[in-house]
C-alpha cells in the first residue's frame, strides 16, 4: 500500500485487469488477419511438393490447413511473404516446379546438392524478386532459356547453376537485363559456345565468371575487358584457344585467374600487369616462352598452378572432352 492510501491490490484487480484483457482482445484482432501465409503463396509450394517423386520427408510440416511461414525450410517476413525456400542436401528427387516464381516475395531459392531433374524453369530465372537462384549440384538438363532485350530489369544477383547437366550455348541477350548480377557459376556442365561478355557491360557489380569443366570453345573474349571489377575467372577444362587478349590484362581487379587444360597459345609477358592476382593458373595449354621476371612483383600471389607446361596432348586432351 502507498503512503496516500491509495490501494495497488484493488487497482489491479478492478481496473488494470480488464484493460489488459481488452488490449489482448485487440492485439489478437489486429494480428490474427496477417497471421498466416496466402493460399497462393501455400499453393505454390505445395505444386513443388506434388511433383517431387521424393520429397526429404517434408509432407511432415508441409501440410493443407497450416501456415506455411512455419513450415521446413520456409522463411517469411513481418508481412507474412515468403522471402526464403532453403531446401539444400534433402534428397529432393523429380523436377522444380515453375509455380515457385509465384512467390512474389521471394528473394533467395537454394535448392542445391539434391537428385533434381529436368529444366530450370524460365520463371525464376526472369523472376522479379529473386536475388540469389542456387541449383547447384542437382541433374538438371536442357539448357538456358533467352529473355528478350525488353524484358524489364531483373533484380537476380547470384545465379549458380554448377555441377548439373545443362547443354546448349550460354544466352546472350538474358544478360541484358541482369541489370544487378555479381556472380554466375556454370561449371561442371556440358555448355557448349563461346564465353559471354555481355555481363560486364550490363552488371556495373559483376565479379565472379565461373565457366571451368565445360565444353566451351573460341578464343577468350577481348570483351571481358569490360569487366571493371571482375575479381575472379575461371574456364578451366574446356576447349579454348588463341591468345590471351590484351583487355584482359587491364583487369587489375582480377583476383583468381583459372584457364588451365585449354588450347591456348602465346605468352605471358603482360601478366604482372595484374597487380592484385592471388592465385593464378594457365596450366596444361599451349603458351610459349618465358615466365617473365616481372611476376616477382605480384605481392599478392600466394598460389601459382602450373603456367606453360603443357599437362598432355591436344591429340589426348581431344580424347576426352
Amino acid at each position: 500500500p502507498c503512503s496516500n492510501g491509495f490501494s495497488y491490490s484493488r487497482y489491479t484487480k478492478k481496473s488494470h485487469m480488464p484493460s489488459l484483457g481488452l488490449a489482448l482482445v485487440l492485439l489478437v484482432s489486429l494480428v490474427s488477419p496477417t497471421s498466416s501465409c496466402t493460399e497462393q503463396e501455400k499453393s505454390s509450394l505445395l505444386q513443388l511438393l506434388a511433383g517431387l517423386s521424393q520429397d526429404g520427408d517434408l509432407t511432415t510440416s508441409w501440410r493443407h490447413g497450416t501456415d506455411c511461414c512455419t513450415w521446413e525450410g520456409i522463411t517469411c517476413n513481418q508481412d507474412r511473404k515468403v522471402t526464403d525456400v532453403s531446401l539444400a542436401s534433402r534428397g529432393l528427387e523429380g523436377p522444380i516446379s515453375p509455380f515457385l516464381g509465384n512467390l512474389t516475395g521471394l528473394l533467395r531459392l537454394n535448392l542445391s546438392r539434391n537428385l533434381l531433374s529436368g529444366g530450370l524453369p524460365l520463371e525464376l530465372v526472369s523472376s522479379s524478386s529473386i536475388l540469389v537462384l542456387d541449383i547447384s549440384f542437382n541433374r538438371l538438363t536442357g539448357g538456358l532459356s533467352e529473355l528478350p532485350s525488353s524484358t524489364p530489369a531483373r533484380p537476380l544477383q547470384v545465379l549458380n547453376i554448377s555441377s548439373n547437366l545443362l547443354t546448349g550455348i550460354l544466352p546472350s541477350t538474358t544478360w541484358e537485363v541482369m541489370k544487378s548480377l555479381v556472380v554466375f557459376n556454370a561449371s561442371s556442365n556440358r555448355f557448349t559456345g563461346q564465353i559471354p561478355t555481355t555481363p560486364c557491360v550490363s552488371a556495373p557489380s559483376f565479379a565472379v565468371l565461373e565457366l571451368s569443366f565445360n565444353q566451351l570453345s573460341g578464343n577468350i573474349p577481348s570483351g571481358l575487358g569490360n569487366c571493371s571489377v571482375l575479381k575472379l575467372l575461371g574456364a578451366g577444362y574446356n576447349k579454348l584457344s588463341g591468345t590471351l587478349p590484351d583487355e584482359l590484362f587491364k583487369v587489375t581487379s582480377l583476383e583468381h585467374l583459372s584457364l588451365p587444360n585449354n588450347w591456348l597459345e602465346g605468352a605471358l609477358d603482360d601478366i604482372s600487369k595484374l597487380i592484385n592476382l592471388v592465385t593464378l593458373d594457365l596450366g596444361g595449354n599451349e603458351l610459349s616462352g618465358n615466365i617473365p621476371e616481372s611476376i616477382g612483383g605480384l605481392k599478392r600471389l600466394e598460389e601459382q598452378g602450373q603456367l606453360c607446361k603443357p599437362v598432355q596432348s591436344k591429340k589426348t586432351r581431344s580424347s576426352f572432352q
